[in-house]
């Protein structure tokens, strides 16, 4: 296996949900361009490319994201079981103020549309082609040596507002960026006990389920 090939399985198994291990060390103008041309390079159905990326730095659009955020833990928190709800907790769901930047990765279904080749039986094939563009930008990420974590306990309807976007395109991800002082060998919700990873035997079919 050559090293190039080996760098992408290793950017695979070394990629990690980043929370609070963010350094907040400059982010190189140069490095995040080339971590978004990767994600800008992912497929899409009917070359859509339905995606945008919004930078966000200004430390108070963050403060009022992570407010936000916040308390909508507090509403997750609320609906567990006394066990689930200690063991919630000890886990760090976000890193919003301590990494560098944050990215929010958006989804537009008017891009290209009507006519949308590829999308016209499966209607959510274009949100589809948003994951594979985080997912690109994740893997180049690690392999720059940043980390990200992926923020989803928020509204919708909160953080379009926050970040001002037009009607009728979608926030799919709010993204942490920067950085990192190491990436944990275990994930976070398996080293605290929340669930444990499945073997690749557990969810492998052949011709029927």
């Amino acid at each position: 296996m050559d090293d190039e090939v080996m760098g992408l399985y290793e950017a695979i198994a070394r990629r990690r949900d980043v929370r609070a291990e963010f350094t907040a060390a400059p982010v190189d103008p140069a490095v995040l361009d080339r971590v978004l041309q990767a994600a800008h390079a992912a497929p899409s159905v009917g070359l859509s490319q339905p995606w945008d990326f919004v930078i966000v730095e200004d430390r108070a659009v963050r403060a009022r994201f992570h407010e936000h955020v916040q308390a909508e833990r507090g509403v997750f928190a609320d609906s567990l079981a006394a066990p689930q709800a200690e063991r919630f907790g000890d886990i760090k769901i976000e890193g919003i103020l301590e990494s560098t930047l944050s990215i929010v990765v958006t989804y537009d279904p008017s891009r290209g549309a009507p006519m949308v080749l590829g999308r016209h039986a499966i209607a959510d094939a274009g949100l589809y082609s948003v994951c594979l563009a985080i997912e690109n930008l994740w893997l180049a990420a690690t392999a720059e040596g940043m980390g990200i974590g992926w923020v989803s306990f928020y509204r919708e309807a909160f953080l379009s507002e926050l970040v001002g976007l037009p009607a009728g395109v979608r926030p799919v991800a709010w993204l942490c960026l920067g950085p990192v002082s190491h990436l944990e060998e275990v994930p976070d919700l398996e080293r605290h006990g929340w669930r444990s990873r499945l073997p690749l035997s557990d969810v492998l079919h052949h011709d029927h389920w």
